[in-house]
């Protein structure tokens, strides 16, 4: 998908370079060098000094420049999701993204009827092929019907199916579209499902599940490789007589063939559980997700929906009107960045990692996105010390300035 330019605005013309930054490397943080960026791609560091009369430089102003933030989770913002198949809901969404610094995104679906799952997978497959002024939408992420009821949390109870009574193969018909895949590996029929996602190139994903270890493992033998928000709806240790039978939860911990989502809007988990994760899982296979409703973006007391399911932004986070479960986060991406840094006690490498090349690896396009290295997607975001987003680059072009 192309983006469009922010209407009005001086774009990119030859070789730029963006000085006078915090420059953000997967390792490290730099301040002594130049961003150079050429037409859609990066060109890599250079002394600011050394820059040609043929490089047009950008003084930052000694904000901080990072990678576009990738968010492999979201749903939506601004009183849509992603569960709209039209244009204005996807637009809307994607545009508040970018003003935040997100260059790419998943756009995540929460379980509806069958068909209105299609609808919205051919409607993604018509819209990525255009060009719009938002984050790029890279692919669906879906939160399926085929996860345990036991552990639906904010998901409509309506919508669920178990794996084996064959509506899955109706959405796979749209495969190409379809990055990430949520399943309960516990329930019937979900192993052969794993295996038909791993086969056709969707990474499968085990969430809103009671599954036990043995069934885990069963399950990442047939290509399982990703779990979906930690801590939230998912199973963990249990006694069996005198034995202790561990859950998703700790073999998301531990499984070294695991990446792992974390949503750190420091409402989901208290910080103890977001150090834990860190601590237990690395910046190289823990990655941060928004989780966001179409809240994101709207004051307190605001009522929203997904699907038929209608909740309310309370005390900065998505919940369900009996206040039983948490209903997604209102958190963007660019907000969770101080949070890893200052409440969790991340570098701001390793978190501007967690939001960035750690998603890219995840749905294999590290190649490509995901850290400025040289030859890769000119998509960047510079930001001021409050992580708000100053610009947005996404391909070369600014989708976002102030």
């Amino acid at each position: 998908m192309k983006t469009s330019p922010v209407p009005g605005f001086d774009q990119p013309n030859g070789r730029i370079a963006l000085t006078h930054g915090r420059i953000v490397l997967p390792d490290r943080v730099v301040e002594d060098q130049a961003l150079v960026v050429q037409g859609s791609k990066i060109l890599g560091l250079s002394d600011s000094a050394s820059l040609g009369s043929d490089v047009k430089q950008i003084d930052v102003g000694g904000r901080t420049i990072t990678p576009g933030l990738i968010d492999l989770h979201t749903h939506g913002a601004l009183g849509h999701t992603f569960n709209e198949p039209i244009a204005d809901a996807f637009e809307a969404i994607t545009q508040e993204n970018a003003r935040r610094g997100v260059t790419a995104l998943l756009a995540t679906l929460a379980p509806v009827s069958i068909p209105e799952l299609v609808r919205t997978l051919e409607f993604c497959e018509t819209f990525m092929r255009a060009p719009h002024s938002g984050s790029q939408v890279l692919g669906m992420h879906l939160e399926s019907p085929y996860v345990n009821p036991n552990q639906r949390g904010a998901l409509d109870p309506i919508h669920l199916h178990m794996p084996d009574d064959g509506t899955a193969d109706t959405l796979l018909e749209h495969h190409g579209v379809i990055k990430i895949f949520v399943v309960a590996p516990e329930l019937k029929g979900a192993l052969p499902l794993v295996a038909k996602l791993a086969a056709l190139g969707i990474v499968p994903a085990a969430g809103h599940s009671s599954a036990n270890e043995t069934e885990i493992a069963a399950a990442m033998q047939l290509g399982l490789r990703h779990v979906t928000h930690i801590w939230s709806a998912m199973s963990s240790t249990v006694r069996e007589g005198p034995w202790r039978k561990p859950g998703l939860l700790e073999a998301a911990l531990t499984f070294e063939g695991l990446t792992v989502e974390m949503i750190a809007d420091n409402k989901h988990l208290p910080p103890t559980l977001m150090k834990l994760a860190y601590r237990c899982i690395g910046a190289g296979r823990l990655c941060a997700i928004s989780d966001a409703t179409s809240g994101a973006g709207l004051p307190e007391g605001t009522r929203i929906r997904m699907g038929a399911m209608e909740y309310e932004v309370s005390d900065g986070v998505g919940m369900m009107l009996d206040r039983s479960s948490f209903a997604g986060s209102t958190t963007l991406l660019n907000q969770m960045i101080p949070i890893l840094t200052n409440v969790v006690g991340i570098s701001l490498a390793e978190a501007v990692r967690m939001l960035s090349l750690t998603p890219a690896r995840v749905i294999g396009v590290s190649d490509h996105k995901g850290s400025l290295a040289a030859g890769k997607d000119a998509d960047l975001a510079v930001f001021d010390q409050n992580f708000d987003a100053w610009r947005t680059m996404i391909g070369g072009r600014w989708a976002h300035a102030i």
